[in-house]
């Protein structure tokens, strides 16, 4: 049976067609042009602050897990020394090492000594620690508790209602949030630290840049 020469014509032209289409399309069907990699090369992008601060946490500090993104503290209310109403807010301007403890806790009363010489060393109008009772037994045992382990430079600050935990989402005890001078938490690390060490007060100066 013979084909005649028009239909010859248009059946190599619609193969010419096909094959300019199939060589035009890469094997995943991704558009031609530059490689990802050869966008990457061309316009590098800088680590993000977070990646930055995340090399901290090691050593000493190496259970502190950075938030993605700050997040605001919840404003939660607790007690100084003289029983006056406190909260995160009035302490904004400054870092904050924001500790929850209970006389309870044989690893609070580990920990509670390496704060208090942070905060004797580094203590100052733009850095606090701010070590929190959750005692519900209430004022009078935290301050004995602190008396009898001779804590001399951290403030005393209680919430004997114990809320003050799951406001912030915190699982057991000790508990502590690095907060920003704008109120936000940087991260935190769950469980006893050596808040004195090298290590931790890297952390803390990266916070205060």
């Amino acid at each position: 049976m013979r084909v005649s020469l028009p239909v010859v014509g248009l059946l190599a032209a619609g193969g010419l067609l096909a094959a300019v289409y199939v060589s035009g399309r890469g094997p995943d069907n991704a558009p031609t042009g530059k490689s990802v990699s050869q966008k990457a090369e061309a316009a590098p992008q800088a680590p993000s602050p977070v990646a930055v601060g995340a090399r901290l946490n090691t050593g000493k500090v190496a259970a502190f897990v950075y938030k993605t993104d700050p997040e605001p503290v919840p404003d939660f209310s607790f007690f100084d020394a003289t029983q006056q109403t406190k909260s995160i807010e009035a302490f904004k301007g400054k870092v904050v090492l924001l500790n929850l403890w209970a006389t309870w806790c044989s690893p609070c009363r580990e920990e509670m000594p390496a704060l208090d010489r942070l905060q004797n060393e580094m203590g100052s109008d733009r850095f606090e620690v701010v070590a929190v009772s959750v005692d519900k037994n209430g004022f009078d045992k935290a301050r004995d508790f602190l008396k009898g382990i001779d804590i001399k430079s951290l403030a005393f600050y209680a919430d004997p209602t114990a809320r003050a935990a799951s406001h912030v989402k915190a699982i057991g005890m000790p508990a502590t949030l690095l907060v920003d001078a704008e109120g936000r938490e940087i991260g935190r690390l769950m469980g006893p630290a050596e808040w004195d060490s090298p290590d931790a007060k890297r952390l803390i100066e990266a916070a205060l840049r």
